[in-house]
């Protein structure tokens, strides 16, 4: 059962993030599996299982770093892994069935990695046992939101008769599986640094991670980080009035200079607030748009309507990321390179870049065709059967998560 006080809202301001520190404190002290809060509690007689390192099966067999983001899409009659319709964590953005989307192929493909690798299945009920008592954070732009969701369908089709609790205020959504202890958090943040109320407007301040939002991050287990989408927006969806590079306050500037600059700046948080010892950082990489059919071999098309498959071998083989996101990708690698702490990128932007045919398009709950987020169930389950692989495979030292 859900139980929920939840709220939608886009951007960050620093004014926000000393209220989501105190509700997160106000959340630590009634999370745990002895103590289920309110709503209905499916299974209150569970037995805590002592975890051991390493304990626990489904193997990444023949996986590695290299080869997880290499492969194709396959159709398997066994997906979607849940039906969208039982899933109460789907906004009006992503849910394309319940908006009229009429084929369902989309919803039937699977990530398949190359050279002998077979990804393991998403087990939700297994990875909220191994996740007992921590706290793993979304933080980015509305493709965060994307993925933070597909998590929670993805766990709640294990446990859907669990006590979920959700809370929510502007910028910090939190789904506590309180049977587990477990906190799933979406920290609404599209460009990773702050934006600040002064005057004159809406200041995107290139070197700046308030102190507030560094307690909040510095807090979390897990921080799975996101920025790409929102840098090139104009007009109404641009996030901010003016932009401070250093001392110099403009009303625009270079905008992959921009990004670079608050990249740099996420990296010097990280190198100087994150305890490798405590928490484990992920980064992933952009996700692509798809409104210039001559990317995936279609010129002349200027959106993703009417598709209805992946691009697929050996078409796939031919087809490369370019333009802008090939150089945000870039930029990506190269601001974690520079960080001493070890970071792992989660590198989803070419196989993402094959599913044209995974976008919301005209149906979502929103008056415009979107080509940038995607439908769930959908492409975000697989970015999570990867987040989920890429943390079996890891030694960790600070948990005994896997």
């Amino acid at each position: 059962m859900v139980c929920e006080t939840t709220r939608r809202s886009c951007g960050v301001l620093i004014v926000v993030a000393a209220a989501a520190v105190a509700m997160l404190a106000a959340l630590s002290c009634g999370v745990g599996p002895a103590n289920a809060g309110g709503g209905v509690n499916g299974n209150a007689g569970r037995q805590k299982r002592q975890l051991k390192a390493g304990s626990g099966g489904g193997s990444s067999s023949g996986c590695s770093n290299l080869n997880l983001y290499e492969g194709s899409w396959v159709y398997d009659q066994a997906y979607p892994p849940y039906d969208s319709s039982s899933c109460p964590f789907i906004g009006k953005e992503f849910d394309c069935l319940k908006f009229g989307r009429p084929d369902r192929r989309y919803l039937q493909y699977r990530w398949q990695p190359g050279g002998g690798c077979n990804l393991p299945r998403f087990e939700g009920e297994k990875f909220l046992r191994r996740m007992e008592g921590k706290k793993m954070m979304f933080v980015g732009d509305s493709l965060s939101m994307n993925q933070y969701e597909s998590l929670l369908c993805l766990l709640h089709a294990a446990v859907s008769n669990s006590n979920i609790t959700r809370q929510s205020q502007p910028y910090l959504s939190t789904a506590t599986f309180q049977d587990y202890g477990v906190s799933i958090m979406l920290f609404t943040s599209h460009y990773l640094v702050d934006i600040e109320e002064q005057e004159i407007g809406r200041v995107l301040k290139l070197h700046s991670i308030s102190d507030a939002t560094s307690r909040l991050w510095r807090q979390m287990d897990f921080l799975v980080f996101n920025t790409w989408a929102w840098w090139y927006r104009t007009g109404p969806e641009k996030g901010w009035d003016y932009v401070q590079d250093g001392e110099t306050i403009s009303e625009d500037m270079d905008r992959m200079l921009a990004f670079k600059r608050a990249l740099t700046t996420w990296a010097k948080w990280v190198e100087a607030n994150v305890n490798a010892a405590k928490t484990t950082v992920f980064f992933q990489g952009a996700s692509p748009s798809h409104y210039n059919g001559t990317e995936w071999g279609k010129p002349g098309l200027r959106d993703c309507s009417h598709e209805t498959d992946p691009v697929l071998p050996p078409d796939a083989s031919n087809l490369a990321v370019g333009g802008a996101v090939s150089l945000a990708l870039q930029a990506q690698q190269d601001a974690i390179k520079s960080i001493h702490h070890p970071i792992l990128f989660l590198n989803i932007t070419g196989l993402s870049h094959l599913r044209k045919d995974g976008h919301p398009s005209s149906h979502s709950g929103l008056a415009r065709l979107d080509c940038t987020h995607w439908c769930i169930a959908g492409v975000p389950d697989a970015w999570n059967q990867l987040l989920y692989t890429t943390i079996l495979d890891q030694p960790f030292t600070h948990a005994p998560f896997f």
